[in-house]
């Protein structure tokens, strides 16, 4: 049945780590959305809610439970990457309205296990990638549309990060330890081992629990690129990179390149742990046949310049009687231009930047929830998701096979 005006949409979090709390105190200053159950599997975590939402919760280390749960509507899902795809399918089945971090699943094939649950249950699925819903990327769609750059021909895209924290570095806390976190449901669907906190508290940097730079990073930068640009994704996919800086236990890179061959452009990638912060951390750059587009997170800078269409003149080491007849003949066929005042300005630079209080993140969760009101799903649904996941984790697979990967935007799926 759908939500009257002033029903209360009913939520629950399962994992209640960094982005999922952030993402459930965001959820919660939406006006009729109301936090009823937390999900996680360190002791910490669950007593930091109560802290935070109070004591009143329902709380539980089973997610199951959460799902069973008839007064629960819709469940945002913060868990490390390896238990997305799983979750989210048992969510849909059980009637839950899904918001699910980024990236939407950890291996390609579960993209389409989403896909079909999502169809088959009729329930709202809105993956995390809040640059969706940012005004800075939708303003870049329009320009792009209306011709603002010409015919669009690269982009580069680039995500760095210089600290710590940025590098998955998280605090561990001292209760880490098998009593305080349930270890074998973490490690439940993935290669068993020991406990180990670190691989529990820093899961990012570990093939078994997350997605490396590709799943953290990339999926918001093709989220971006794919709003501006109304692309399905791309056909090629070569990435490199290496352990350049934190050369601890990890084993994903810290620094990587990809590029990603689209139909009518080519797409570069770039983060860097090591030294990111210095200059523009963060940025998309779409060069066309008329401009170039510079988005950073809330501006878009437009520099047009008109487009070059005749051949440049290149002749001092001809024959001097062969430089007049081209000279002659290139004249001919493209006449000097009288010079004018507004001929010399050079360039022209546009900035637009949105309202102070746009926040993305926000908007982002007050789409889902308007899609949950309304059951009119949001743009960045499961193919949305996967569309962005997939080259993605493509790049893991062109990283460690050292080898350009063929990836097919129709079928979603590797070809080679």
């Amino acid at each position: 049945m759908p939500f009257q005006a002033n029903d209360k949409i009913q939520i629950a979090l399962i994992g209640a780590g960094g982005m999922g709390s952030g993402d459930a105190t965001t959820a919660q200053q939406i006006p009729g959305v109301k936090l009823v159950a937390v999900a996680d599997l360190y002791d910490g975590r669950i007593e930091r809610a109560r802290e935070r939402w109070g004591n009143d919760l329902f709380t539980t280390r089973d997610y199951r439970e959460v799902l069973a749960r008839k007064d629960v509507d819709a469940v945002i899902i913060g868990t490390p990457d390896h238990w997305h795809s799983k979750i989210s399918i048992d969510a849909l089945n059980a009637g839950k309205d899904v918001y699910c971090e980024k990236p939407m699943v950890q291996k390609i094939e579960q993209g389409h296990e989403v896909i079909a649950a999502a169809k088959r249950t009729g329930k709202i699925l809105q993956v995390g990638s809040q640059y969706a819903s940012s005004m800075v990327f939708h303003k870049a769609k329009d320009l792009v549309a209306q011709g603002a750059i010409g015919e669009l021909n690269l982009v580069e895209a680039w995500l760095d990060r210089s600290t710590a924290i940025g590098a998955w570095q998280y605090t561990i806390p001292p209760d880490a330890n098998p009593t305080r976190v349930d270890w074998d449901r973490y490690i439940a669907n993935t290669t068993k081992r020991p406990f180990d906190s670190k691989r529990f508290f820093r899961w990012r940097n570990y093939q078994d629990y997350g997605t490396g730079v590709a799943g953290d990073l990339y999926v918001h930068l093709l989220t971006g690129l794919h709003v501006v640009t109304g692309s399905t994704g791309p056909t090629r996919v070569y990435s490199t990179g290496g352990l350049r800086h934190w050369t601890d236990e990890r084993d994903v890179a810290d620094v990587t390149l990809a590029l990603l061959d689209y139909p009518s452009f080519t797409l570069s990638l770039k983060v860097n742990f090591a030294a990111g912060n210095v200059g523009e951390n963060f940025g998309l750059r779409f060069t066309g046949t008329e401009g170039i587009m510079n988005i950073g997170y809330s501006t878009v800078t437009l520099v047009r310049k008109p487009k070059e269409t005749q051949p440049g003149l290149s002749i001092t080491t001809f024959p001097k009687a062969m430089q007049d007849e081209i000279l002659k003949e290139y004249y001919a066929k493209y006449p000097k231009q009288t010079p004018t005042a507004d001929a010399m300005r050079g360039d022209r630079e546009d900035v637009f930047r949105p309202p102070p209080d746009h926040v993305p993140h926000f908007e982002h969760h007050k789409n889902f929830y308007n899609a949950v009101r309304s059951r009119k799903p949001f743009f960045e649904d499961a193919e949305f998701g996967l569309r962005t996941a997939g080259p993605a984790l493509l790049c893991n697979h062109s990283y460690f096979e050292k080898k350009i990967c063929v990836w097919d935007p129709a079928t979603l799926q590797r070809k080679s």
